[in-house]
């Protein structure tokens, strides 16, 4: 009977290869292991996170099934009224909210890393990692790494879904662009999860803060329909969404139409969270006891 290398198999085979040393306290861990080892450690932790994948592929129903009952909800049910305010019907609907859907699921999906991050702790995977000399940053890493690729599996589900529903990508340069931006985003965002997975205390406390974050985020934007019709108070808070701008700047990539501003305005929001959350989320997950 064939056998696949365990994730811990995995990891002590990185450290193996790392030069020895003993566990060095957490505030100087970092310091003293260089980006080679770094770069070693994140290669062999994204290898047991993938291999945790294979072993349990229900985790990857979310990337499968969102996709799918997502696009065929909103363009059926919704997509004969909002098309008509758009000027046409359900084609010109299908249109719009595609560019929107990348949108959405660059920042739903990226809920998982939290609540995947928590798991870990509780189940004390964590705690072994720790006690490892591996860099801390590289533990994190590795789970937005392969959270990115669940969310580019999510993105070849959508697409082709997409097309079957009459979906017409007018520029394939500008489709590239737009999963290279949504994936920027994603990963900022991904951030603010980790911190979220390393200060609660169970999954299912990520995932109530996370709705609470993603659901006004979400439909408070211009992801599923214009915000010209909403309240002005509303419009304002439109204008300041990362997630309207990310939504418009895919239709002007994918359709054709004005890119620059909103793909900028991304980008800076982008860099924002990042340089914001990433220290806090290494730091809390160095200190948490």
């Amino acid at each position: 009977m064939s056998s696949h290398p365990s994730p811990t198999t995995t990891l002590n085979e990185a450290l193996r290869a790392a030069p020895p040393t003993t566990a060095p306290a957490p505030t100087a861990s970092d310091v003293r292991i260089p980006l080679r080892g770094h770069l070693r450690h994140t290669g062999a932790l994204i290898r047991r996170n993938l291999l945790w994948i294979r072993q349990d592929p229900e985790s990857m129903f979310d990337a499968l099934l969102m996709p799918i009952v997502f696009t065929l909800l909103f363009v059926y049910v919704f997509g004969g009224s909002i098309g008509q305010a758009l000027g046409g019907g359900q084609e010109r609907y299908v249109q719009y909210v595609i560019p929107g859907m990348l949108a959405m699921m660059s920042m739903t999906l990226s809920q998982g890393v939290g609540t995947g991050f928590s798991q870990d702790f509780n189940s004390g995977v964590m705690d072994r990692f720790r006690t490892l000399p591996i860099g801390r940053g590289s533990v994190l890493f590795a789970k937005i790494a392969v959270e990115l690729a669940r969310m580019l599996f999510a993105t070849v589900i959508l697409m082709v879904v997409a097309v079957l529903v009459g979906f017409h990508i007018h520029h394939w340069a500008g489709l590239f662009a737009t999963v290279g931006l949504s994936a920027l985003f994603a990963s900022s965002i991904m951030w603010v999860f980790l911190t979220l997975g390393v200060m609660l205390k169970s999954a299912q406390s990520v995932q109530g803060v996370g709705f609470l974050v993603l659901f006004p985020l979400q439909f408070g934007s211009s992801i599923f329909a214009p915000t010209k019709s909403m309240p002005g108070w509303l419009q304002a808070f439109t204008d300041y969404n990362p997630l309207s701008t990310l939504a418009d700047a895919a239709r002007g990539l994918m359709i054709g139409g004005p890119v620059a501003h909103d793909l900028w305005v991304t980008v800076g929001w982008s860099v924002a969270i990042t340089a914001v959350m990433a220290p806090v989320a290494i730091h809390k997950f160095r200190t948490k006891s």
